[in-house]
């Protein structure tokens, strides 16, 4: 993008100091709201802009805030927990630009009519969280958080919250678990935090770089928002690109933008020369996507890679070569969601354990033909019954069928005949 929304920081040197934020506009679009709107005209506002999360489900985000139930108090926490293996444009904002991710928390804190926020990270962010900590601590010196904010009855306290590395905590109610000092484990819903959140009072969750296109929304209005992206997806967005690609890294571009003008053009291709043999879309728990023209041409909007059986998530894309062993990818990734599984789940805790021994009988050339029947038969059993994380399920029961497309006779989807030649499975008799 000719100018960076996001990640403004690589336009403007040291933007991570407050009196450099400052003078670019810094806190104007909070001082705006607090002063001369009512949290139900910024709730409009952010409606109008189009805005969706950013951090998986893409939910309309100003017709989130607008669910709150009529209790208070109420509460705000930023998902900064990025847990999601492939995602890391979250933690460049915190380290690069966390005084335009805290605005954001700000005007969201407003609109609720919150008066506390938390900033909730994962327990790997521990050195990040230290550096967080000053900053809240500069602003409340400065007087941009405490009580009576720019001479008015409305005040704000924001508090940073370190979790225990626990990958579900990234799902909005065992992230508010975790902050009630509790075991990270998902509610059942509903109800829905918006309704029963926090302390059980109503709470808008929202992941970090959500809320930091908030500050611009206001500052700059959303109709200029919705000039980047595409109608239902509109504004920027930050694509995590990693795997095999020249130039890995954080690229913000408008939603729309195509899969091979990011990893092509911008990420430089698979360094091996190699063509391109499956996209992740979003980290490791998303759905394999092949790398035909088909799918390289597709928009990275919500709507286009849905339309291609797949989910735009968190725009976490790993790139994988034609020398990747599908059913070594869909051992790795097991492993990793069968060590991560809550345990809270019957089908997801034994589930994914049967998975993981079966798939490493698979490596081992070591399964039979019953054994590819029975990984299909739990992989079913989990699919669309854990409440937490579903994608969790389809991601397994998805690539578990890529892994062993090579063994059946008809495979179930296309995406399993595409990847099927660069498979590796024997099967013994």
């Amino acid at each position: 993008m000719a100018e960076h929304i996001l990640l403004r920081h690589r336009d403007i040197p040291d933007l991570h100091k407050l009196d450099v934020y400052l003078q670019h506009g810094g806190y104007e679009a909070f001082k705006k709201v607090v002063t001369t709107m009512t949290p139900q005209q910024v709730i409009d506002e952010v409606k109008a802009s189009g805005l969706r999360g950013r951090g998986g489900a893409g939910f309309p985000t100003g017709l989130k805030w607008g669910f709150l139930t009529k209790d208070f108090p109420r509460y705000v926490t930023a998902n900064s927990d990025e847990s999601e293996p492939g995602t890391f444009k979250d933690r460049e904002i915190l380290e690069k630009n966390p005084h335009q991710f805290f605005e954001g928390v700000m005007i969201c804190a407003y609109a609720a009519q919150a008066n506390v926020a938390y900033n909730y990270m994962r327990g790997e962010f521990w050195d990040i969280a230290m550096r967080l900590d000053q900053v809240l601590a500069e602003l409340r010196e400065r007087g941009f958080l405490g009580k009576n904010l720019f001479g008015t009855n409305y005040s704000l306290d924001i508090h940073n919250h370190l979790g225990a590395g626990a990958y579900i905590c990234g799902e909005e109610s065992a992230l508010l678990e975790s902050i009630e000092g509790k075991l990270g484990q998902p509610r059942l819903k509903p109800p829905f935090p918006a309704d029963k959140g926090l302390y059980n009072k109503p709470t808008i969750v929202n992941n970090t770089e959500t809320l930091t296109n908030v500050p611009m929304i206001i500052a700059r209005g959303a109709a200029w928002y919705k000039t980047m992206g595409t109608e239902k997806s509109p504004g920027p967005k930050v694509f995590c690109l990693s795997g095999h690609v020249k130039n890995p890294g954080n690229y913000e571009l408008p939603l729309g933008t195509t899969f091979r003008h990011l990893i092509y053009e911008l990420g430089g291709g698979p360094p091996s020369g190699l063509k391109v043999k499956a996209i992740l879309t979003a980290g490791a728990s998303s759905t394999v996507l092949t790398g035909g023209d088909d799918i390289l041409d597709t928009p990275m909007d919500y709507e286009s890679v849905a339309a291609k059986g797949g989910a735009l998530g968190s725009a976490s894309i790993i790139v994988l070569d034609e020398s990747v062993d599908m059913a070594w990818l869909t051992l790795k990734t097991s492993r990793f969601f069968k060590h991560e599984s809550c345990g809270k789940c019957t089908p997801c805790r034994e589930g994914t354990y049967w998975m993981l021994n079966i798939l490493e009988r698979l490596n081992r050339h070591a399964a039979t033909k019953a054994d590819v029947d029975l990984l299909n038969n739990v992989a079913s059993q989990i699919a669309g019954k854990v409440p937490a994380i579903p994608q969790l399920a389809n991601r397994l029961r998805t690539g578990m069928r890529v892994a062993c497309s090579g063994t059946t006779s008809s495979p179930t989807t296309t995406t399993n005949r595409m990847l099927r030649p660069g498979n590796s499975i024997q099967l013994k008799a």
